[in-house]
């Protein structure tokens, strides 16, 4: 039998999911079913035969998962809603709200009930988002099941839920530090000739490339930064170049100072 997945919070990050999920064929639209209390944002969903709702106990009855994807601020009033029917049919609980930690959930809900947190980041809309899970009280083919799931929408990596903030940093803030790199990249790049769009082109899809190359071969990144460094060659003489401006020693202290970040903001 097909496992049937809530969304409870159909903004941008819960749509994304269902989209995601629909695309990959993962779990038929039918086993889908969003919540919002604005349901016409949803049309499009409901269109590829996804059940819209606003009834977020509805929803819970129907799920054997159920993705929680509100706003932080949100999660206590919500939990609170629907805790009748999570406590009578003990669905997996899924969060992706940011800053809400397995111990908070397990206030609100049950100590029995199978709990995962997860951290996607927002390739998760073209089913590319590297994603962090956590879990509590989970089984084989639950962790299994969760696992495969985001799978679906990207790479997934079970981490220790002592290290969630600095998956954020890593994961979700590392997409703009990436966005960064590739920007001053086709700065360069029009500064020696290109225009803006061809720049662009180039800089995004060497990024890809590169990262293709480190995930597909398995290899470190100094293996792949020799092959393009010859004697004298104009690779190395920018890289060194690079490494004299403080380039990888100022993106070590972006990451540890967002984290530190993280930290002051708990």
């Amino acid at each position: 039998m097909s496992k049937k997945i809530a969304i409870i919070g159909g903004g941008n990050l819960g749509t994304a999911i269902a989209e995601g999920l629909i695309s990959s064929k993962f779990v038929e639209p039918e086993n889908i079913i969003v919540t919002k209390r604005n349901l016409a944002t949803l049309a499009g969903l409901e269109s590829k035969g996804v059940i819209i709702t606003d009834d977020n106990t509805k929803a819970v009855e129907f799920a054997d998962y159920v993705i929680l994807a509100v706003k932080p601020f949100q999660i206590k009033e919500i939990l609170e809603q629907i805790n009748k029917p999570i406590l009578t049919k003990k669905p997996v609980l899924i969060s992706v709200i940011t800053g809400i930690w397995l111990k908070d959930l397990v206030e609100f809900t049950s100590k029995d009930l199978a709990i995962f947190r997860a951290m996607p980041n927002t390739a998760i809309a073209i089913q590319e988002s590297m994603t962090c899970l956590s879990h509590l009280n989970a089984d084989k083919a639950e962790i299994a099941f969760v696992t495969d799931l985001f799978n679906n929408l990207g790479k997934t990596v079970l981490i220790d839920e002592k290290l969630m903030d600095a998956a954020t940093v890593l994961g979700a803030c590392g997409t703009a530090y990436a966005m960064r790199y590739i920007r001053a990249n086709i700065q360069g790049g029009i500064e020696i000739g290109f225009s803006a769009a061809t720049a662009s082109i180039i800089a995004a899809q060497t990024v890809k490339g590169a990262a293709e190359l480190l995930l597909k071969k398995n290899t470190h990144p100094e293996q792949e930064i020799d092959k393009v460094t010859t004697p004298k060659g104009c690779t190395i003489a920018g890289l060194n170049e690079m490494e004299h401006q403080g380039f990888s020693s100022s993106l070590i202290k972006g990451i540890i100072t967002s984290y530190k970040k993280i930290l002051e903001d708990m």
